[in-house]
């Protein structure tokens, strides 16, 4: 299992606000987590998801088609990928062990 960081910018929107875009991505992502292919978590300032790697790339893909799909014509998707493979470990694990951590 793997956790990608992932922001997709829509470059010569309309306005400063990018709320709109995010939110068409949200829903490709919702779409996903129901069919059981990755679990997200939604930050101010990017996405975080966790699924197989294989699925993940397909994601990405898809969320950085979803602008474009919206009528953009240049989009940037930054991505950083952890890819941890002695150990299975979940996006909650990390903050959880974290915390622990934090009450010793």
């Amino acid at each position: 299992m793997a956790i990608v960081d992932v922001t997709v910018i829509p470059i010569g929107t309309q306005t400063p606000s990018v709320s709109s875009y995010v939110a068409d991505i949200q829903r490709i992502l919702k779409q996903y987590e129901e069919q059981g292919k990755i679990q997200y978590q939604l930050t101010p300032m990017n996405t975080l998801i966790e699924g197989e790697l294989p699925v993940l790339f397909e994601v990405i893909q898809a969320i950085h088609e979803a602008p474009f799909n919206a009528g953009i014509q240049r989009v940037a998707t930054n991505i950083r990928i952890d890819d941890r493979r002695d150990v299975k470990r979940k996006m909650q694990d990390k903050v959880n062990r974290v915390n622990e951590l934090l009450q010793q």
